[in-house]
């Protein structure tokens, strides 16, 4: 018998100085049994600061052609595809050309080694946006992480301040390449 996803419910208090968004969020997200902690967290963390009110969670981990995040357009077409962590270039690369963005944060222990080796694929796609969060805050993240998830997220000028009981933890979001997150 298969384990069953954890479900975590997250409230998420966002004020996007860069974006001009300020929106109290309210989802559940389901953790799959072979996912990590920062990964529940870093797609939690871009489902923050990608949000417009399409923005859904996908089946992510176990679903092969799906991304973590998206959101469609009143047409039913995917405008928006957010992956996390280190996914296949070319997987992104054919994705891409059927979405209006596409956004990477990658992540992960040895994303200063993976980074470099794929840059100049991911580089050469126009409507993707890489960016990279520190995997030691998605670390002291996954440390407090309970299942009932509040945070206040604050993001101004690439810096990210997030809030999680009485503890502010910061973080700057670096772009690596593509269209910045505002525009």
């Amino acid at each position: 018998m298969a384990l069953p996803s954890t479900i975590y419910r997250a409230s998420v208090q966002l004020s996007d100085l860069d974006r001009q968004i300020y929106a109290d969020i309210q989802t559940t997200i389901a953790q799959h049994p072979s996912e990590t902690a920062e990964r529940l967290l870093a797609r939690l963390l871009a489902y923050a600061l990608c949000y417009d009110e399409e923005l859904a969670f996908t089946k992510g981990v176990g679903s092969g052609d799906e991304p973590d995040l998206r959101s469609k357009g009143p047409d039913g077409r995917v405008k928006l595809w957010v992956e996390v962590g280190q996914p296949d270039p070319e997987r992104l690369a054919k994705s891409s050309r059927h979405v209006e963005r596409a956004f990477l944060f990658a992540f992960g222990a040895n994303v200063s080694r993976w980074l470099p080796q794929h840059q100049p694929k991911l580089a050469g796609i126009k409507n993707l946006s890489v960016f990279t969060l520190d995997f030691k805050f998605l670390t002291l993240l996954s440390a407090k992480l309970e299942r009932v998830i509040n945070w206040s997220v604050t993001v101004t000028e690439g810096n990210i301040y997030l809030t999680a009981g009485d503890q502010t933890i910061e973080t700057t979001l670096e772009h690596v390449c593509g269209p910045p997150l505002v525009g």
